[in-house]
C-alpha cells in the first residue's frame, strides 16, 4: 500500500468522524500522520489538510486539537519553502534567459567594434572624424540592445498599460474611472425639494410655481408656507371661478398670522398647518369656495378656530353631542329627589337621587336620570 493510498484512507477516516460527528480514535490517526514524511506533491494530490482542519473545527478534545494545529503549522511551513523554491526557480529561469540574448548583443557589439577598428588602426596618425560619429553609433546599438534585452516582466507591464491605453508617466492610471464619476455627479445632480420633508411641517405639491418675488418675505419658512397655502386655495381649481389672486391671499393670511405670533415657532406652524388641512379638505369644500368669495375675511381666517373652520355636518353632529351630555348631565344632586325604590345595579343599594327631563318630544315619556347616592354610578331610563 503506497503512501498516498495511506493518507487517502486516513483522510476517509476523518471526514466520516465528522460527518458521524464521533472522534473516537482521532488522535491515534493524527499520530500516524505526524510519522509520515509528507511532501508538497501528497499533501497537493491527497488534501489531508482540509481533512485535519475540519477534525480539529469539529473536535472538542484538546489532544486532538492541539495535534492538528501543530500538523497544520508542519504543513505550512513546507507548503511556503515549496513556493519559495518555486519562485527561485523562476527566477533562475528568467534571468538565463534574458542573459542570453545580451551576451549576444555583446559579442555581436564587440566583433563590430573590432571590424570597425581595424581601418582606423592602419592610420594612427591621423584621427578624423568619422571615427569618432562611428563609437557613437556604436555605443547607441550596443545601448539599445542592453534596452530590447530587459526581463520579461517589463514587457508584460509595458503590455499592460498598451492594453489599458497609452497614457504619459505623469497621469494616473485610473483617471478614468474618475473621470466616469465625475460625469455621474454631475448627471446625478442633487435635486432640491419643492416641498418641506421635515416632519414639523405639511407637505403639499404647489401646481402653482414658485413664489412671486414682490410676495417674499425674506425667511425661507414663512415663503414656504405661502406657497404651501396659495396651493390649497388652488386645490379642485375653485379660484379659477371666482377669479381670485390664490397668492397675495395665501401671503395675507400668512402675515395676519405671523403679526399675531411674531415667529415662526411651533405654534406658527400649527397654526398653518390646520389652515391648510381644513383648506384641502374634500368633505369641507364650502370654506375654501366662501374664503375664495369673500365671505370669510383673510383675517378671520387667520384666526379661526378648528370648530369654526369645520364643516356644516360636522358642526350638527358636534352640537347634537353637545345638547345630549347637557340633558344628561342636567340634574343637580340637591335638585333631585331621593328614594329607595331604585336600586344601583353596581353597589347593589337603594339609597338613590332621581330627575325626570323632558328630552324628546311631547307626546313621549320623560327620561328619569338616577344617581347612586353611595358610589356615583348614573344611568337613565324612559
Amino acid at each position: 500500500m503506497t503512501r498516498e493510498e495511506d493518507l487517502i484512507r486516513i483522510a476517509k477516516k476523518l471526514d466520516k468522524m465528522v460527518s458521524r460527528n464521533n472522534t473516537e480514535g482521532a488522535v491515534d490517526l493524527l499520530k500516524e500522520l505526524k510519522g509520515f514524511n509528507m511532501t508538497l506533491k501528497l499533501l497537493q494530490e491527497t488534501r489531508i489538510g482540509m481533512s485535519v482542519n475540519s477534525i480539529r473545527k469539529h473536535c472538542r478534545d484538546e489532544d486532538v486539537v492541539s495535534l492538528a494545529k501543530v500538523l497544520i503549522k508542519e504543513w505550512k511551513r513546507l507548503l511556503d519553502s515549496g513556493n519559495s523554491h518555486a519562485e527561485k526557480s523562476a527566477d533562475m529561469k528568467n534571468g538565463l534567459d534574458s542573459g542570453k540574448p545580451a551576451a549576444a548583443a555583446a559579442n555581436s557589439s564587440s566583433s563590430e567594434t573590432q571590424s570597425r577598428k581595424d581601418p582606423s588602426d592602419l592610420k594612427p596618425c591621423h584621427p578624423a572624424k568619422g571615427h569618432s560619429t562611428e563609437l557613437k553609433h556604436i555605443r547607441r546599438e550596443s545601448t539599445d540592445s542592453k534596452r530590447s534585452s530587459s526581463p520579461p516582466a517589463k514587457k508584460i507591464t509595458a503590455e499592460r498599460r498598451e492594453s489599458l491605453g497609452s497614457k504619459p508617466p505623469g497621469q494616473p492610471l485610473r483617471k478614468s474611472s474618475t473621470d466616469s464619476i465625475e460625469r455621474k455627479g454631475k448627471i446625478e445632480a442633487p435635486r432640491t425639494p419643492t416641498t418641506p420633508t421635515s416632519p414639523m411641517s405639511p407637505s403639499f405639491n404647489s401646481p402653482g410655481g414658485p413664489l412671486p418675488p414682490h410676495l417674499a418675505t425674506g425667511d425661507s419658512v414663512r415663503d414656504k408656507c405661502i406657497e404651501m397655502l396659495a396651493a390649497a386655495l388652488r386645490t379642485d381649481n375653485d379660484y379659477k371661478d371666482f377669479g381670485a389672486n390664490c397668492d397675495s391671499m395665501a401671503a395675507e393670511i400668512e402675515d395676519h398670522i405671523y403679526q399675531e405670533i411674531r415667529a415662526t415657532d411651533m405654534k406658527y406652524k400649527n397654526r398653518v398647518r390646520s389652515r391648510i388641512s381644513n383648506l384641502k379638505d374634500p368633505k369641507n369644500p364650502g370654506l375654501r369656495r366662501n374664503v375664495l368669495a369673500g365671505s370669510i375675511e383673510l383675517s378671520r381666517m387667520a384666526s379661526m378656530s378648528a370648530e369654526e373652520m369645520a364643516s356644516d355636518e360636522l358642526k350638527q353632529l358636534r352640537n347634537v353631542l353637545t345638547q345630549e351630555a347637557i340633558r344628561e348631565h342636567q340634574m343637580a344632586k340637591t335638585g333631585g329627589t331621593t328614594t329607595d325604590l331604585l336600586q344601583c345595579g353596581k353597589c347593589k343599594k337603594k339609597n338613590c337621587t332621581y330627575n325626570q327631563v323632558q328630552t324628546r318630544s311631547a307626546d313621549e315619556p320623560m327620561t328619569t336620570f338616577v344617581l347612586c347616592n353611595e358610589c356615583g354610578n348614573r344611568w337613565k331610563f324612559c
